[in-house]
């Protein structure tokens, strides 16, 4: 069933717990971010399949379905279940943020976001990523989520591999990066 009206009354509760809280609590925001970030995600996966570059044997669907399921395991440790990020994830992606560098010209300034349509859905994936870390941020400085430091290194990564990733594909792609002009 789809539905259980459980939370009609704007309330839920932590995996494995019976005490009811508010949806409008740290935790309820932070796991609705980070289902926003998934559920975009599936998006720019399905626009990902006709590029063909890959990084370490990946292709870029690839990475970003390993990205997803690994925010599956995000959200359920915020949510109270006995799951954490492990820190082979967090090497994982600085493994491939570091080919993709390799492969391109130095960073030298901010660039206007854009190129092509999947490096500019891409930027947004890095957007949406770092709101989640901050929303569990928040919550950890507030005593309401408790998640390892590792799974919070994964949150700081991944906003830096969709920045690569969006990068890249516009290299790839033959665009140039543009530098603001602050005009």
């Amino acid at each position: 069933m789809l539905y259980t009206r459980k939370g009609d009354d704007g309330k839920t509760k932590k995996f494995g717990c019976d005490q009811r809280m508010s949806k409008n609590s740290m935790t309820a925001e932070a796991l609705g971010t980070l289902d926003e970030v998934n559920s975009f995600l599936g998006m720019v996966k399905v626009r990902s399949k006709s590029f063909r570059w890959k990084v370490d044997g990946m292709k870029i669907e690839q990475m970003i379905d390993w990205a997803q399921n690994g925010l599956f395991i995000v959200q359920a440790e915020v949510a109270g279940a006995e799951k954490t990020i492990d820190g082979n994830k967090v090497k994982k992606m600085e493994t491939w943020i570091d080919a993709m560098e390799k492969a391109m010209p130095p960073i030298k300034t901010f660039f206007v976001s854009g190129g092509t349509e999947m490096a500019a859905m891409l930027d947004i994936s890095r957007t949406m990523a770092r709101k989640a870390e901050r929303r569990i941020v928040a919550g950890e400085e507030k005593g309401e989520i408790k998640v390892g430091k590792e799974t919070l290194a994964f949150m700081n990564r991944l906003s830096s591999l969709f920045y690569a990733m969006a990068r890249l594909t516009n290299h790839k792609s033959g665009i140039n990066e543009e530098s603001p002009t602050y005009e």
